[in-house]
């Protein structure tokens, strides 16, 4: 028969641990849980305030085109929608740029065409908290005149997206004119490094960073905390995750997306301009018809000159000082070659 195992050794009595010890293991436990919680924080919500990660130059999207131009802005005003003989949104679009050197200049045959407008709002035409959907589809028609490929139109909304799509316009009037409309989802973003001031390591909307052209069409309003957006601030729309940390430092944020973008045209929308309690707005009496639309290839002295439509100074808007320091565009848009177009 097998021989039975041998009885364990009996076992050395443990000292208990000192109140020193005790205190180490505390310790050493607290620090290892805090570090594994900030690593799941950075892999789960990337992007936010970690300056001191930022390193080497700021990322740039440049979409602009080479080449002398007739003009760097113009501005196209309409008569009153009541007037029989108003310019209709198409009108205002075709003349601004047709004075830019026409749409050819800008988009070449075979191109795909990202148009940003803002469709942020789950909000009517009348509210104007988006861009004017007929606005959008008159640069739609004009992108495929000039040759484009393909022409999307699409936003990260704030609101629900299909109610935001649908309910500004946009949808139905893009897809009229052969527009490719884009929902945002989940899929269509991917992490990158800005190595902006405020923006780091963030969520970007793929769709807006992978065409060949990209035309930014913001509506002018009031913000309440930025006090103006248009053209520069209408790129938090290029950005997924939690955009309203950003808000926090938002004149920044403002002058780290717009170094990150540089569209190939910017085409503000100011048929009709929220004054106040933006950007949402909600009372159709809070915005005012304006009949106006500015075409130029700089973002900031688009933002100079649009944001006196509701009343403000230029002084007064962080951001464009912020982005005159870092050359991306000037805020005194008297240095430019610039028209005034009256179709009325």
């Amino acid at each position: 028969m097998p021989k039975p195992p041998s009885p364990p050794p009996p076992e050395t009595p443990r000292e208990p641990p000192s109140r020193r010890e005790v205190l180490q293991r505390v310790g050493l436990a607290t620090g290892v849980i805090a570090a594994s919680a900030a690593l799941a924080k950075l892999r789960w919500d990337k992007g936010g305030f970690a300056q001191h990660l930022a390193e080497g130059q700021r990322q740039v999207r440049d979409f602009r085109v080479k080449g002398d131009l007739p003009l760097d802005m113009v501005i196209v005003r309409g008569a009153p929608a009541e007037n029989k003989a108003a310019a209709t949104e198409e009108q205002l679009v075709l003349a601004a740029l047709a004075a830019m050197g026409g749409m050819q200049r800008f988009v070449s045959r075979g191109d795909i065409v990202a148009i940003k407008p803002n469709i942020g709002w789950d909000r009517t035409p009348l509210h104007a908290a988006n861009t004017n959907p007929k606005v959008v589809a008159a640069v739609v028609k004009a992108a495929y005149d000039a040759g484009a490929k393909r022409v999307v139109v699409t936003d990260a909304s704030c609101n629900e997206p299909s109610r935001c799509f649908q309910r500004s316009g946009i949808w139905n009037a893009a897809y009229a004119v052969g527009a490719d409309v884009v929902l945002p989802t989940e899929h269509r973003f991917r992490g990158m490094r800005l190595r902006g001031d405020v923006l780091d390591e963030w969520p970007v909307y793929t769709p807006l960073v992978n065409a060949d052209k990209v035309i930014n069409l913001p509506v002018a309003k009031h913000h309440n905390l930025s006090k103006y957006t248009a053209a520069m601030k209408n790129w938090y729309g290029v950005l997924g995750g939690r955009r309203n940390r950003l808000h926090q430092s938002i004149d920044v944020s403002i002058a780290d997306l717009a170094t990150f973008m540089r569209p190939t045209l910017t085409l503000v929308d100011a048929v009709r301009v929220l004054m106040r309690n933006g950007p949402q707005g909600g009372n159709m009496d809070d915005a005012r018809e304006q009949h106006t639309i500015i075409a130029s290839v700089d973002q900031v002295a688009a933002d100079a000159w649009g944001c006196q439509l509701i009343g403000q100074k230029r002084e007064n808007l962080a951001y464009l000082k912020l982005a005159e320091e870092r050359g991306i565009g000037t805020m005194f848009y008297e240095k430019l070659r610039m028209k005034e177009i009256s179709l009325t």
